[in-house]
């Protein structure tokens, strides 16, 4: 039977080291936030907070099947997307019950959709014109590493990690790693669009149809929130996805070797 009695899980301790952090951020001068190395700390101590609400979730899902609170937990563990490998394991765990409620099989929807573009899978193939309106075909990188990039002008946490990618881009462009950013910029931003990509010091290749969240590419790729990326191996496969930060080049290390 489904049931909603057992308590939503203590996440006091997360939120008191939010609380924490968010002072530690709040207590730093402008300057001192406006490094790239400020940023990246930050970013990795929220990434910390972040696995450790996860796991407080994961616990509470495994542990009350039948609760509809494991179901608004699972939405929280995927957040605005969600990796069907990890979140597979969780939603079979529910009771057919809270399986076959109508926001049960919306979220499992939303998630075969994801299956499209998971870590494993062949990348989509597209086409999209770059900055001077040529058409620039994702299958054309094959060969190397691709980092798929999605970002906007607009979108002050891109510009924020651009600085990251730029730094990722030029220590492994001659290790056969490239970059394709794909910008959600609106109809008329045309002009910003390049004047980012112009002050960003992005050099490697840009494509848009200026559609904003309606880009057929990040419609393909279900993305509902920038910055997001995917790497791509020679083959085509999707081997990592939401690489930020430190994230990236720690990532690119790996596969590409130490520099």
């Amino acid at each position: 039977m489904m049931t909603t009695k057992n308590c939503w899980p203590d996440l006091s301790p997360v939120i008191q080291q939010a609380k924490k952090l968010k002072a530690q951020e709040n207590a730093a001068t402008r300057e001192q936030q406006n490094t790239a190395e400020f940023q990246n700390a930050m970013q990795a101590k929220h990434k910390e907070l972040e696995l450790a609400q996860k796991a407080a979730l994961k616990i509470f899902i495994l542990s009350n099947p039948d609760s509809y609170l494991s179901l608004l937990a699972l939405y929280s563990v995927g957040g605005p997307s969600p990796d069907p490998t990890e979140i597979d394991p969780l939603f079979n765990s529910l009771s057919d019950a809270l399986k076959n409620t109508e926001t049960a099989k919306v979220f499992k929807k939303s998630l075969d959709v994801l299956r499209n573009t998971a870590i494993g899978v062949m990348a989509p193939d597209f086409t999209q014109n770059d900055v001077n309106g040529h058409p620039v075909t994702l299958s054309s990188f094959r060969g190397k590493y691709v980092l798929l990039d999605f970002w906007a002008s607009w979108c002050g946490p891109c510009r924020q990690e651009n600085p990251n990618v730029v730094k990722a881009y030029n220590k492994y462009k001659d290790k056969n790693f490239t970059i394709l950013s794909v910008s959600l910029d609106k109809p008329d931003g045309k002009a910003s669009w390049l004047a980012a990509i112009q002050n960003d010091g992005l050099s490697w290749t840009q494509v848009s149809d200026l559609k904003f969240w309606n880009n057929q590419v990040a419609t393909l790729y279900s993305i509902s929130s920038i910055p997001a990326n995917f790497l791509i191996d020679p083959t085509g496969k999707i081997i990592a996805k939401d690489l930020r930060g430190n994230d990236l080049e720690n990532k690119l290390e790996e596969v590409l070797g130490k520099l």
